[in-house]
């Protein structure tokens, strides 16, 4: 059976560190973060209000959701606060050279 298929999402260099980058993979948002020395690629849309969570501050290997303050670990997707209470999903990344690279398979 194949692994996961991983597509380039970015340049490890148009990183900035706690700055979401919004990049679009097959049709699916997805926000690209750099922080705490690692990289995740996390889905792009709040659980809880169909926005943009690439817009939302970074700190603690946590993304905010700008609209009401929900924040969603980076690592699982899992909601930390209300008014989310679903997960959302998040992404396998590799890193190869300066090439960002995301897989649709979900980990959670």
């Amino acid at each position: 059976m194949a692994g996961p298929t991983f597509v380039r999402a970015c340049g490890l260099s148009e990183l900035e560190e706690d700055t979401p980058k919004r990049v679009e993979l097959d049709g699916t948002p997805v926000s690209v973060v750099r922080t705490e020395g690692e990289v995740f690629a996390i889905n792009d849309i709040c659980s809880h209000a169909n926005v943009s969570l690439s817009e939302g501050e970074v700190e603690d290997c946590q993304i905010e959701c700008w609209l009401h303050g929900s924040a969603f670990d980076l690592r699982t997707g899992k909601p930390s606060g209300l008014p989310a209470t679903r997960p959302v999903p998040v992404y396998p990344v590799k890193i190869e050279g300066d090439d960002v690279l995301v897989s649709l398979t979900q980990e959670n």
